[in-house]
């Protein structure tokens, strides 16, 4: 074991040991809620999109899901109801870009990312699913498209631990690399597959948005955000020095105007966030570097409540 194992890079050990505690994670339709924002909880749809029959509207149907023409002709709301696939499709997406090389507690973004996509395929894997991947930086992207079995899981760590991006620390920064990745899980996404993104996702502008709107059109989509508490609030009253491995600079947080203007860029950040997700529709799950990561997943999806 090198030093900086499991906190500035990931270790291929550590991501198939995940595999037991992902047992606690089911992904299958009718048993998994996921949190919305606002509080709602709306039901993963399942493995698939293939249209089996109407039924009379329910409390907790899935709006989206409203057969129009059968209400129209009746008179009463009826839901589309879908026959699940014998196997889902399940694509990971994963941010290593160079925002995602911070960490205050515990890890960097990029290695508590890489554990929580660990911990999701394995989970995909045991109940059936097919998984695929798209793992991205600035300098490489890689992808496969979804198969089943073991293998697949297996396989997906090990490009994950093998990627460039933890060993090459002097990338330029491409702010249109997550944007690029959007479009090209658009291209391989097959409607109904579940989809898993996990960034900070700092990139989002209306060109993202975009893309988000589309994929979520066909498929269930999943926003993991990951993120340092550094991020939301300045440490205590006290002068700082910071640095990127290049430069310093010195921060006094002891000033009330410093500390306010930080919390609210972080704020409206989130605030963006949870109106895009409440707008389209996406699942939202936040999890921070200081976190139990296992146990703030199970309560993200819901499972802690069951």
């Amino acid at each position: 074991m090198e030093a900086g194992d499991d906190i500035v890079r990931v270790r291929q050990s550590t991501l198939i040991g995940l595999a037991r505690e992902a047992r606690s994670l089911p992904l299958i339709s009718n048993t998994v809620k996921a949190q919305m924002v606002g509080g709602h909880l709306s039901a993963f749809r399942g493995r698939g999109m293939e249209y089996h029959e109407s039924r009379p509207y329910q409390p907790g149907d899935d709006i989206r899901a409203i057969d129009w023409r059968v209400t129209a002709r009746s008179g009463r709301t009826h839901t589309k109801v879908y026959r699940e696939e014998r196997e889902r499709p399940v694509l990971l997406w994963l941010d290593l870009t160079r925002p995602m090389f911070f960490g205050t507690r515990n890890c960097f973004k990029a290695v508590l990312a890489a554990r929580l996509a660990a911990l999701f395929a394995w989970s995909s894997v045991q109940h059936g699913d097919r998984l695929g991947y798209l793992v991205f930086g600035e300098d490489q992207h890689v992808e496969f498209r979804p198969t089943r079995g073991r293998r697949s899981a297996l396989q997906f760590i090990r490009q994950l631990v093998a990627h460039g991006a933890w060993r090459d620390g002097d990338r330029t920064p491409d702010p249109l690399a997550a944007h690029k990745a959007l479009v090209r899980l658009r291209q391989v996404a097959r409607p109904g597959s579940l989809l898993i993104l996990f960034s900070d996702f700092r990139f989002v502008d209306p060109a993202c948005r975009a893309q988000l709107v589309e994929l979520a059109r066909h498929n269930e989509v999943v926003l993991v955000h990951c993120y340092d508490p550094l991020e939301r609030e300045l440490p205590p009253d006290g002068r700082y020095r910071v640095t990127d491995g290049e430069g310093s600079v010195e921060v006094d947080t002891a000033r009330g105007d410093l500390q306010r203007a930080y919390r609210t860029r972080y704020q409206q950040q989130h605030d963006r966030l949870e109106r895009l997700c409440g707008e389209l529709g996406l699942h939202w799950i936040e999890v921070s570097t200081a976190d139990d990561m296992l146990e703030r997943l199970q309560s993200g999806l819901g499972l802690l409540r069951r």
